[in-house]
């Protein structure tokens, strides 16, 4: 299982506890991969070095998935697929998460609707955490 960035996100941020507590209820963290996007947008929004220290430390511990060949055009095709038919999503990096959830054949955990506008024309594996 892939957790997204905005599940990742939406847990550092509540100061309670509480999603964490959630997530873990979801979640078997033996089964949770990360991605290289994950990895850049939580490193990017570290606020000083102390944290960015912490974070790249522990993501360093993570189990991570690559891409294959072919993965990167399949992601643009997505993309393309898409303003053709005048369904939008906010990044490319999206579509190549979801590109690497389909080529690994893994459900990607989520708080954002460009995956569930990928999942109308893809065999995307997807589920909105609700907390």
């Amino acid at each position: 299982m892939i957790v997204d960035t905005s599940v990742w996100i939406d847990v550092f941020r509540d100061a309670t506890g509480e999603r964490r507590r959630l997530l873990e209820g979801i979640v078997d963290p033996e089964e949770v991969v990360l991605t290289s996007f994950t990895e850049l947008e939580l490193l990017q929004g570290c606020r000083d070095e102390q944290e960015w220290t912490l974070l790249r430390s522990y993501l360093n511990t993570q189990e991570y998935i690559e891409p294959q060949r072919g993965t990167w055009a399949a992601a643009a095709r997505i993309y393309f697929d898409l303003c053709r038919l005048d369904r939008r999503v906010r990044s490319p990096i999206d579509c190549c998460i979801a590109q690497l959830a389909i080529d690994h054949q893994v459900l990607l955990l989520h708080i954002d609707r460009d995956f569930e506008t990928i999942a109308e024309i893809r065999p995307l594996q997807q589920q909105r955490v609700v907390w």
